[in-house]
């Protein structure tokens, strides 16, 4: 039996509770000047399916000048989905990957054994104001795949099925769902998608995966007779059909699940792990810094600084 990540669960009342496991309330972080609202994990639910970090990002606006800088840090047990909505973030990691990443089209980046990368908003994206809005999340890897080769895939926005009709547009983003495949090899059964509804438009969960979940990113829906507006998700019981009704404005979601992994990770700054151990020595592998004969290298054209590893 696979493990289901379900700790303490927010119990909703009335209808819902046939229809809801868990209701996540993220929190919200000011970055100085850029808001960032963390769904997962949280302290009700570490993961749904594998997705076990859930990060909106903004909305914000930058003057000129101004921007992020996420500097070199290292990643590993996990595999990053970088997904905007509106604005580019500069990508740059140590298999020498370069990349914008631009609203609608989809980058997964594998740590597997360890990576390290940045993202900045640079260049020219500095000479004028700019925006940002987007989610990052990251997928905990099984077992078998912790210590797979690093690798980063890209797909533009055209590459990626849209499906159309009665007031819907669902962009899948990674996996299967509504019998369609997204393009980019995953590490484990999962779906993501971005779904944009018209008021009233409903919308029903793909049934294929054990693990379902919805964050409303904008508007409002209703799911059993109880209306829930932008910035919550909702986690659903595996095996049950699922409908999501867009309130009067309308709503624009994010459809997120797969399968549950076979037991829970330990996640310390940037590393997901099964065991600690794995932890500890990846630890150990960036305070030494040995970029080049160690576990972890620098980006090509960011390797003037770095992240320190925290003491804590």
């Amino acid at each position: 039996m696979s493990w289901n990540p379900a700790l303490d669960p927010d119990c909703p009342t009335g209808d819902a509770v046939d229809a809801i496991e868990t209701l996540i309330v993220p929190r919200a972080r000011d970055l100085g000047g850029f808001e960032v609202r963390r769904a997962l994990p949280a302290p009700a639910r570490q993961m749904v399916g594998p997705f076990i970090f859930f990060d909106q990002m903004g909305p914000a606006e930058f003057l000129t000048g101004q921007g992020i800088d996420v500097r070199p840090h290292p990643h590993i047990g996990l595999a990053t989905v970088t997904y905007l909505h509106r604005g580019r973030m500069h990508h740059r990691d140590s298999l020498g990957t370069d990349a914008w990443i631009e609203p609608g089209a989809v980058n997964l980046m594998t740590a597997g054994q360890g990576i390290t990368h940045s993202e900045r908003t640079d260049g020219e994206m500095r000479q004028r104001p700019s925006g940002l809005f987007g989610i990052q999340t990251w997928l905990a890897l099984p077992d078998e795949r912790e210590d797979d080769p690093a690798a980063f895939v890209h797909a533009g926005a055209d590459e990626l099925p849209v499906l159309e009709g009665e007031g819907k547009e669902v962009r899948l983003i990674l996996g299967t769902g509504w019998g369609a495949a997204a393009p980019v090899p995953v590490p484990t059964e999962l779906v993501y998608a971005d779904a944009t509804l018209a008021p009233g438009a409903r919308l029903p969960l793909p049934d294929e995966h054990e693990d379902r979940g919805i964050y409303v990113l904008e508007g409002e829906v209703t799911v059993a007779g109880e209306t829930y507006p932008a910035g919550r998700m909702m986690v659903f019981r595996p095996g049950d059909r699922i409908s999501v009704t867009a309130g009067p404005r309308g709503a624009r979601l994010m459809v997120l699940g797969g399968a549950t992994l076979n037991g829970p990770r330990y996640i310390w700054w940037n590393f997901v792990a099964s065991s600690k151990e794995r932890i500890e020595a990846a630890k150990e592998a960036w305070r030494e810094g040995d970029w080049e004969h160690g576990r972890f290298q620098l980006p090509p054209g960011d390797a003037s600084e770095f992240i320190p590893l925290p003491e804590r």
